[in-house]
């Protein structure tokens, strides 16, 4: 096992030693296969019992492959286990069409036309918001903003801890009050302000990868010497969250993903409960197939800033 660049963020043999049950968090992106694989080898340890991966329903082909690859005989030691709270584009569409849902954070255009009259408030003698008056807005306005983020929580954390709670025998029962459990979450380093303790008292958060000083691209060095395929992007197919590039990509190398992200994004313009203005899964509020996805470079400009976007789920 290799000795730790960080050893203070390693357990100590007495924390190591209440432990039940070690999961390794598995998105079958580049850093969470890099740790299931090393653990394999034996460079990180002790040995995870299982790998656990939250299924939205709505990840690209490619992922899929890669995770039925990580699951086949003699590549990993340990079981990896699939969960899943639901199929999150069916959801998402049927909230769409007014159901409850569990809101992704997408784009809102809200426009104000010229000439409309707006309330003005003020506060009254004990401090409360109360309309005192109203204003007429002279040119149109246009606003966008960002809905609340639901869908990790309900579609990657619950379903990964409700099956850790499964298998250590407590589901329905009362949380032990010390850890009993370990996940490893396979953040690198060059993610560090990703990591979070967790708010379980029974469950304890490890990051192996920072314990090792390893970035994103040590990960990527690491599988090419060890002559494993190289992970897809592990997010869903309609993330808000993609960078240009990463659409970009998707509308290039793989028109089924694309076609299929054109289609929900149309389809849920409207009609969500509490959500004012109309919804888009880009950042400019603009429908998908008609965002302008050139880069500076396509423009003639030098990209100074190349931006990968790393996800905010699975790693």
């Amino acid at each position: 096992m290799n000795a730790p660049v960080f050893p203070a963020l390693t357990p100590s043999a007495e924390q190591q030693a209440s432990i039940h049950l070690r999961v390794l968090s598995l998105g079958a992106g580049v850093q969470s296969t890099t740790l299931a694989l090393m653990a394999a080898h034996g460079e990180v340890g002790p040995m995870p019992d299982c790998a656990i991966f939250a299924d939205t329903g709505w990840e690209p082909k490619a992922v899929y492959e890669h995770l039925a690859w990580l699951r086949s005989p003699n590549v990993l030691p340990f079981p990896v286990h699939v969960v899943s709270a639901g199929d999150l584009r069916a959801d998402l569409l049927a909230g769409a069409r007014g159901e409850r849902w569990a809101s992704i954070p997408a784009f809102t255009r809200t426009v104000t036309p010229a000439g409309a009259e707006l309330p003005v408030y003020d506060a009254d003698e004990n401090g409360d918001l109360v309309a005192v008056g109203s204003r007429v807005v002279p040119t149109e306005r246009v606003g966008v903003g960002m809905i609340r983020r639901q869908c990790t929580g309900d579609y990657k954390i619950a379903p990964i801890r409700r099956k850790v709670r499964e298998l250590l025998g407590i589901a329905g029962r009362r949380s032990p009050k010390a850890p009993v459990a370990e996940q490893w979450i396979g953040i690198s380093l060059d993610e560090v302000l990703r990591m979070k303790p967790s708010f379980e008292p029974w469950q304890r958060n490890r990051w192996p990868l920072v314990e090792q000083g390893m970035t994103r691209q040590d990960c990527l060095r690491w599988l090419d010497r060890h002559d494993y395929p190289l992970p897809p992007k592990s997010a869903c197919i309609g993330c808000p969250f993609h960078s240009d590039d990463h659409w970009r990509r998707m509308r290039d190398r793989d028109p089924e993903a694309w076609a299929d992200a054109v289609s929900v994004d149309a389809a849920i313009r409207t009609g969500f409960r509490g959500i004012r203005g109309e919804v888009y899964l880009h950042r400019s509020a603009v429908p998908l197939n008609q965002v302008d996805l050139s880069t500076e470079a396509d423009r003639g400009q030098l990209d100074l800033w190349p931006n990968e976007c790393e996800g905010l789920c699975g790693v």
